[in-house]
């Protein structure tokens, strides 16, 4: 069955919904996907054809530059579903900003903003009933964006593709993390991709991750690429630390992600009279810190884990465990995060996005 809305993205709808084969209460996250997807395609010089059709596998050239120079970005999203079942995305403007500014670092031309919206939002009706209502409960979102042409010539391709697909989520890591702080590798550097949400950036994390784990630790605190004397990222997620009463975290740049969960944190923090210093971290200060017991927490934060607390760090041989807090600062930050995204609390941000 097809219909064209008036926004001209045509619709194929599946045959059957999936959905009574997902079993919510023991979710993977990121391993099971809704019904359909969003796509459209770049070719002569502009976005056309927006459609979305069953979820399904695709047929590219095995010579699309995808494969060969890596052109790809990615966005993670949420849709919430409140009491009274009506659905909300948090700040979905800062997503669209960000994956066109990705986009740009790898010479990928910028999407439309009403394609964006008028796209994800056909989509999300169609899938309303994939966002279960509850804390925890969502609609994992990935817009992403590959380069489609045939050719290994090494230059940027002409033609891509722009996509959304989503899967239900509930929690992304359960219990507290232990982190492994670099010495030796580097997420990123001055005037690369870090700032980007680019594939590439994550591939170059597994090997040292996988390292890591070998020790016994989930993740790693990435340090600045010239000294390593500097925290940068935890993992997949930025990365705050309390000293005694005072939240750090490492101020934006060429290396580090403008997450959307950080610097909603930071103004929720704000608000709530959290002393904040945005600056560069020393890594010998938060080992210090720990030593002496002045380092009270340490959390990640990002869209899937929203807030990840950190039950201790490993550095140069030595494990140094993060007791837990009463009434900690992660948990108030994520509460009061959380009421926002889920309609349980009053916006004064205006950052809900009702659908």
């Amino acid at each position: 069955m097809k219909k064209v809305l008036p926004t001209s993205i045509e619709i194929t709808k599946a045959s059957a919904s999936k959905i009574g084969q997902v079993d919510f209460e023991n979710l993977n996250f990121g391993k099971i996907f809704t019904d359909h997807m969003f796509i459209c395609d770049y070719e002569d010089g502009v976005w056309q054809n927006p459609k979305i059709v069953p979820y399904g596998p695709l047929t590219l050239d095995p010579s699309a530059r995808v494969f060969h120079y890596g052109q790809a970005v990615f966005e993670g999203m949420k849709a919430y579903k409140d009491d009274q079942d009506d659905i909300y995305l948090f700040r979905p403007d800062e997503n669209f900003h960000r994956i066109n500014k990705s986009s740009e670092r790898l010479a990928m031309p910028a999407f439309p903003k009403d394609f964006f919206f008028d796209g994800l939002t056909a989509l999300l009706e169609l899938e309303k009933d994939w966002i279960k209502p509850g804390f925890g409960n969502s609609l994992y979102i990935r817009p992403f964006v590959i380069a489609t042409e045939a050719g290994v010539q090494a230059s940027e391709a002409n033609q891509y593709r722009f996509m959304i697909i989503c899967s239900p989520a509930a929690a992304y890591y359960s219990g507290d993390v232990n982190v492994l702080v670099a010495e030796k590798f580097s997420r990123s550097a001055n005037g690369g991709t870090g700032y980007a949400k680019a594939a590439g950036n994550y591939a170059a994390q597994f090997y040292p991750t996988n390292l890591a784990k070998q020790d016994g630790y989930q993740q790693i605190i990435w340090t600045d690429a010239s000294t390593h004397e500097y925290m940068e990222e935890a993992g997949t997620m930025n990365v705050f630390f309390r000293v005694n009463d005072t939240l750090l975290t490492a101020p934006t740049s060429d290396r580090i992600l403008d997450g959307i969960t950080r610097k909603s944190l930071l103004e929720i923090a704000k608000k709530e009279g959290i002393s904040v210093e945005v600056r560069p971290v020393k890594v010998s200060e938060i080992i210090a810190a720990a030593k002496d017991g002045s380092l009270k927490e340490a959390f990640g934060a990002g869209t899937a884990a929203v807030i990840s607390p950190i039950g201790g760090l490993g550095y140069q041989g030595t494990h140094y465990p993060i007791a837990s807090q009463e009434n900690s600062y992660a948990t108030r930050l994520k509460n009061a995060l959380m009421n926002i995204q889920y309609n349980k609390a009053e916006d004064p941000f205006e950052w809900r996005y009702k659908l």
